[in-house]
């Protein structure tokens, strides 16, 4: 069965890389649409430019190959930045300070696109798009664990992103004699499971697949939260840019990009 998914990291503002693609839009000038006007009327960061917050790296969603930024969300920013006929520009910043909304209420950039669950907490500081991503939570363990399932953390030490909702889950679940251990993102959790430093890694499923390709951990468990990933932006004053972002969603819905860049990043055929 399909399913459609969303995710989270944490602190801000260390924006260490930023790249810019043009967007194949039409070059014959007489386009209707504020985004072919610079989408002055979106109140960009930078005109002609959508400019995209994101954690990296969240594999499969957001990471960096080949000098470049690829993965689910980075896809799909992309084709909605062409479809409004803006250049795409993309920031990597801590999770935190995203899902907190101070990086976009500062104004570093226009919208967030980093797997980030849309929950009630998180919508009285961001405006959400409509879902893109329904996710399920997951726990990984290194093959021939005795860890099986949620009940077996007593007394072992777990890794969880914190500020995200699989911390949450984790927290509220998990034994009390459990060994919560937050780490800022997935870059430092999976380490901490490869070298011991933790028994097992609970955060959201399609990351922790991603840890199953050496045949060294697997998945014992998934636990299905209703998560819903959505795109971000500023609270108040992001009203006409949510609303092209939401009709740039459908369209890609209804053209076939979306199935398209699905399979492409979940497809188990």
């Amino acid at each position: 069965m399909r399913i459609h998914s969303s995710f989270t990291k944490a602190l801000a503002v260390s924006a260490v890389a930023l790249m810019s693609l043009t967007a194949c839009g039409g070059s014959d000038g007489g386009s209707e649409t504020s985004a072919s006007a610079g989408g002055d009327d979106l109140g960009l960061v930078t005109a002609g430019t959508l400019t995209v917050c994101s954690d990296i790296p969240y594999k499969p969603f957001e990471y960096e190959e080949n000098g470049e930024y690829t993965g689910f969300d980075m896809d799909m920013v992309g084709e909605i930045a062409k479809a409004m006929d803006l250049k795409l520009a993309i920031k990597d910043v801590g999770f935190d300070g995203l899902q907190s909304g101070v990086v976009l209420a500062s104004g570093q950039c226009d919208m967030g696109a980093s797997a980030m669950t849309i929950t009630p907490e998180r919508e009285k500081k961001l405006a959400f798009t409509d879902g893109y991503y329904d996710s399920e939570q997951s726990l990984l363990v290194p093959k021939g664990s005795d860890i099986k399932s949620i009940d077996d953390l007593a007394g072992k030490k777990v890794g969880v992103q914190q500020g995200t909702t699989g911390e949450k889950y984790t927290r509220e679940n998990a034994p009390k004699d459990a060994k919560i251990k937050a780490y800022p993102s997935d870059a430092e959790i999976f380490p901490a499971l490869q070298s011991k430093g933790v028994d097992a890694v609970l955060q959201d499923l399609p990351v922790n697949l991603e840890h199953t390709q050496g045949d060294k951990f697997e998945i014992v468990a998934k636990f299905k939260t209703d998560e819903q990933y959505g795109f971000a932006v500023k609270k108040d004053g992001g009203e006409a840019l949510l609303k092209e972002l939401d009709a740039k969603l459908a369209e890609l819905r209804d053209n076939g990009k979306y199935d398209e860049l699905y399979d492409k990043y979940f497809s188990t055929k």
